[in-house]
C-alpha cells in the first residue's frame, strides 16, 4: 500500500496521520463532539472497560465470520458508519470509502448528507460485486426534517439504485453545541455539499432552537415512512429500553444502539453501556448493531457479546481516508477483520453466532 498506510499498524496510527494532514476546520468536524466531549471519550473507554473471559481447547475447525442481518448472510459483521460530506477528508469521498468497503467485504451506510451521488456509490458497490467480491450490505440513512414529498422521491431513487435498506437517524433533531467546530469555525470548500439534503422545513422562528424542533421527526414520520418504501427501516440513535419497545411494535427491521458519536448530547452514557439494556428489551426480535467508539477487533467481540448482531465504525474509517484514500480505509478494515479473527480464535469461537455474554468478565449484564 502507499507510503502511509506501510507504517500504520493500528486505528490510533491512521488518526494520527489524517491529523497530519486535514486542516483544523476540517478535523474540527470529523473529530469533534458535542461540549466537553465527554460521551465522545467514554464512547471509546466503556469498551475497554469490559475485559474477556477465552474458552481454551474449543473446536475451530471450520471456523468464519458470516453474519445475519435482516435475514440474510453476510461476510463480516461491520459496516462503515454514515458520515457527511466525505469529500472535505478526500476528493474520492465517498466513492473512495464504497470501493475500499466492498473490497474488505464489509458493508457501508451511505449518509443522507453524502457528498457523492448515491448512484454513484452504488454502482461502484454493484462493480465490485460483478468483479467477484463478496461485498457486504449497501443500507442508505436518511433525516426525515424536511419535505415529506421531497424526501418520498429521495426514497425512490434510493430503491432504484439498490440500496437494501433504510437507516432513519432519530436522535439529532438540531445539532449538539459542538465547541471544537465554532472555535476552529472554517469556510468548507464551495465545491463540497450534500447532494442530495433538504434543508429542514421550518414554519416560524417560534419554538425550540429557533423553530428548528418543530420539523423534529416523530413515531408518526416512522410508520409514514414504513407506508412509502418497501425497503426493511432501521431506527438509528436508539439508546433506551422503551424506544426500543415502541420500535418493536411497529415491526421495524431494526435498531441501531447510537449516541451519534457523542456529536449531539454530551453527558449520554456510552453505547457500551447502553447496548445490553437495548438487547434486553428486544429480546432478539429485531436486528441490532452498535456504534461509537469501536477501536480494536476486540471491541467488535464484546459487542456482539452484548447482544449486537454486527457493529458500525465510523471516525477511524474517514482518518484512513483522509491520508491515503480508498488504500486507508480498506487498511482500517482489515485491521478491524484480521483482529477479530484473532480475538475469536484467542476466546475459543469458531464463529460470531458462539459469542455470548459468558466471553465477558466481571460485571456481566
Amino acid at each position: 500500500m502507499g507510503q502511509h498506510v506501510t507504517h500504520t499498524v493500528n486505528l490510533q496510527d491512521h488518526e494520527d496521520a489524517a491529523r497530519a494532514v486535514l486542516d483544523d476546520g476540517a478535523w474540527a468536524y470529523f473529530s469533534g463532539g458535542a461540549a466537553d466531549e465527554i460521551t465522545l471519550g467514554r464512547n471509546q473507554q466503556a469498551w475497554q472497560q469490559w475485559a474477556l473471559a477465552p474458552r481454551v481447547l474449543q473446536n475451530l475447525r471450520g471456523g468464519h465470520t458470516h453474519c445475519q442481518l435482516l435475514g440474510q448472510t453476510w461476510p463480516f459483521p461491520l459496516l462503515v458508519a454514515p458520515m457527511a460530506l466525505q469529500r472535505w477528508a478526500h476528493p474520492d469521498g465517498e466513492a473512495a470509502m464504497a470501493l475500499a468497503a466492498a473490497s474488505q467485504q464489509c458493508g457501508m451506510v451511505l449518509s443522507h448528507q453524502t457528498s457523492t451521488d448515491l448512484h454513484t456509490v452504488a454502482q461502484l458497490t454493484r462493480q465490485m460485486a460483478l468483479q467477484g467480491t463478496e461485498r457486504g450490505p449497501l443500507w442508505f440513512q436518511l433525516y426525515a426534517h424536511g419535505d415529506r414529498g421531497a424526501l418520498a422521491e429521495l426514497v425512490q431513487q434510493v430503491e432504484a439504485a439498490g440500496y437494501e435498506a433504510l437507516v432513519l437517524t432519530v436522535d439529532a433533531p438540531v445539532s449538539g453545541a459542538r465547541d471544537r467546530e465554532r472555535r476552529h469555525a472554517a469556510a468548507r470548500p464551495a465545491h463540497i455539499h450534500a447532494v442530495h439534503a433538504q434543508p429542514p422545513a421550518v414554519a416560524s422562528a417560534i419554538g425550540l432552537c429557533q423553530g428548528l424542533a418543530n420539523s423534529a421527526p416523530t413515531w408518526d414520520d416512522v410508520t409514514w415512512l414504513q407506508s412509502r418504501t418497501r425497503l426493511p427501516i432501521l431506527l438509528k440513535g436508539i439508546t433506551h429500553p422503551l424506544d426500543a419497545k415502541q420500535a418493536a411494535q411497529l415491526a421495524l427491521a431494526g435498531l441501531i444502539v447510537s449516541n451519534h458519536g457523542g456529536r449531539t448530547l454530551d453527558t449520554m452514557p456510552a453505547t457500551a453501556e447502553l447496548l445490553p439494556r437495548v438487547a434486553d428489551a428486544v429480546q432478539g426480535e429485531m436486528t441490532l448493531l452498535v456504534d461509537g467508539g469501536i477501536r480494536r477487533g476486540t471491541d467488535i467481540f464484546k459487542a456482539l457479546a452484548l447482544g449486537a448482531d454486527a457493529v458500525l465504525v465510523g471516525r477511524p474509517c474517514v482518518y484512513g481516508l483522509a491520508h491515503a484514500g480508498a488504500q486507508g480505509v480498506a487498511h482500517v478494515l482489515r485491521l478491524l477483520r484480521d483482529e477479530f479473527e484473532i480475538a475469536l480464535a484467542l476466546s475459543g469461537c469458531a464463529t460470531p453466532e458462539a459469542i455470548t455474554r459468558h466471553h465477558l468478565f466481571g460485571n456481566t449484564p
